[in-house]
């Protein structure tokens, strides 16, 4: 698979989904809890609030965008000066191998058949009104975290169904039916927050390259909110039906303060679908 076609999916997939990649909307509503600098401001490198001891991710968050050079650095110099505003997720919405040479990411035959398959549709299932899935929720639009003692909720801004985590000392699942978020359970490694999650279904694709998921696949996801402002996330993928070997990569979250999530009904108002090749 060619960078030029990753390239041309993922516009696709910005395209489609660009009205609904915003910051949280309820704007501008000034929440007393954030620290502020002397002219107002939310003082994002200010210290990480706590919740019995531990960092409270609460907030709403979105995952950095990538300048305009990381994609003519990868993809190629013409890419910036398309008409096209493609930073609309991280650079793992392109490709959860970006930078990547296609040959090298690690697909079993299995993997390759469902790749190949996927680059044949006219895009991901959430172009349709399905759900994004993991890892999207995470990395393509802005979502909201609600920490509790027991369990944290994310509140995707994309019409993806809550997620919840869990963390009141439970294990995992032995014999989960899939689903679109799967099952999650969390536990504090000191300051950091280590999630696994298992029974995911195979219906989403990890990025608008195509890279599938098969419903053996284990996210292993660590959060560490090292100020106010901002959150280092690395996740972890396993997946033996599909990948030769487990794979990483690493982002930064950063909070949208004094902003929330409002509700988004995918079909609502929806006039593409008669467009679209069937």
């Amino acid at each position: 698979m060619s960078h030029r076609i990753t390239l041309g999916i993922l516009i696709a997939g910005a395209m489609t989904c660009a009205p609904y990649t915003l910051s949280g909307q309820w704007l501008n509503y000034p929440d007393a809890r954030t620290p502020r600098t002397k002219d107002g401001r939310p003082n994002l490198t200010a210290p990480a609030p706590r919740i019995n001891g531990k960092p409270d991710l609460s907030g709403v968050w979105q995952a950095q965008r990538a300048p305009l050079e990381e994609y003519a650095r990868v993809l190629g110099q013409d890419t910036v000066n398309l008409q096209v505003d493609i930073q609309l997720g991280s650079v793992q919405t392109g490709s959860v191998f970006w930078g990547m040479k296609p040959e090298d990411a690690p697909l079993t035959p299995e993997g390759t058949a469902i790749l190949k398959q996927h680059m044949g549709l006219v895009g991901p299932p959430v172009t349709g009104c399905l759900p994004v899935g993991m890892p999207g929720i995470l990395v393509i639009y802005a979502f909201k975290i609600v920490q509790t003692s027991q369990e944290i909720v994310i509140l995707p801004e994309h019409a993806d169904p809550p997620r919840q985590i869990y963390l009141d000392g439970r294990g995992l699942p032995k014999n989960p039916d899939p689903t679109w978020n799967g099952y999650s359970v969390g536990k504090w490694q000191g300051d950091t927050l280590v999630v696994d999650t298992i029974g995911l279904n195979d219906k989403p694709w990890l990025d608008y390259a195509g890279h599938p998921r098969s419903e053996r696949m284990h996210i292993t996801e660590r959060y560490r909110r090292r100020d106010f402002g901002h959150i280092d996330l690395e996740m972890t993928f396993e997946d033996p039906k599909y990948y030769t070997r487990p794979f990483s990569f690493k982002t930064v979250l950063n909070l949208i303060p004094d902003s929330d999530v409002l509700e988004y009904v995918c079909a609502e108002n929806e006039r593409d679908g008669v467009h679209l090749p069937k």
